[in-house]
């Protein structure tokens, strides 16, 4: 019996990065053989996985078979797969789809590796999305938050197996890259506009100088052709906006040490001397 896709809803698989015709509630139907009847939450990749598909395949001679495929609890897009009446790995709705899992399909080892690969993915661009999704980012910001992830899954790893318990997949290099070309692919990253947000978002906040702002948007690994680009395109000048910070700085510093606090934000020397006893004429 082949799966049933039920309930398509227009627009949902945009951040799953698909097509919408792909995306639907996918409603496990079970074999005939004995499956699990209790229902499994959608495993995140801090969880414990269950090591009896390496020992099931080490040990037996017929391949595995899906029996059973649920939605995710705590994720409906995600769902669940059973093989032979146990939990195996899940999958986005996307991935069950472009992948073709059915039910009472038998997996060769090579079959089965490539689907538990997909469900690491997944589970990785999923994660990485949600992120991304939270304000705008750089892709070389997005790639550091991917080492930041595979650094702890191995500090984690180093732990369970003090702990004597099976290793979680390892975060791969090639599969955090498929990940950041995914999101790029889809428009979640685009270097030109994050510049654009950070340069907006600094300016709004506080003052800053084109210098300081060309140093911090090189930092976050942004083309210095964009930031050039995008900052020639800016009616604010550098005027505008040494007199703002000063604005914001007068009561907390006096004159010596406003003036370094401003070369410090990148306004060269003699700019900030003169800026700050304009306003303290204005002032007076």
């Amino acid at each position: 019996m082949g799966l049933k896709v039920e309930g398509l809803r227009d627009g949902d698989t945009e951040e799953l990065g698909d097509e919408p015709s792909a995306l639907g509630v996918i409603w496990g139907v079970e074999s005939d053989a004995e499956g699990v009847d209790n229902e499994v939450e959608d495993r995140d990749d801090g969880e414990d996985e269950e090591n009896w598909l390496d020992q099931f395949t080490a040990a037996q001679t017929a391949l595995p078979r899906v029996t059973k495929m649920t939605p995710g609890v705590r994720d409906p897009n995600r769902v669940n797969v059973f093989l032979d009446g146990r939990f195996a790995f899940s999958l986005d709705v996307a991935q069950v789809v472009e992948l073709g899992v059915k039910v009472d399909q038998e997996l060769s080892p090579e079959r089965l590796k490539e689907l538990r690969d997909a469900s690491e993915f997944g589970k990785l661009y999923q994660r990485t999305l949600e992120w991304a999704l939270t304000r705008p980012h750089s892709v070389r910001e997005t790639r550091d938050y991917l080492k930041r992830r595979q650094i702890k899954r191995r500090q984690l790893n180093r732990q369970r197996e003090r702990e004597e318990k099976k290793p979680l997949a390892e975060l791969r290099d090639d599969m955090m890259e498929l990940v950041v070309e995914r999101l790029i692919t889809k428009g979640y990253l685009n270097d030109e506009k994050f510049a654009a947000y950070y340069i907006e978002n600094r300016y709004v906040r506080r003052g800053i100088s084109h210098k300081r702002l060309r140093m911090e948007l090189q930092k976050k690994g942004v083309d210095t052709d964009i930031v050039n680009r995008l900052l020639s395109q800016e009616a604010r000048d550098e005027d505008e906006e040494i007199m703002k910070m000063i604005a914001k700085k007068r009561k907390k510093y006096d004159d010596y040490k406003l003036v370094n606090y401003l070369v410090r934000q990148g306004f060269g020397f003699q700019m900030a001397k003169e800026a700050v006893e304009k306003y303290g004429n204005e002032e007076s």
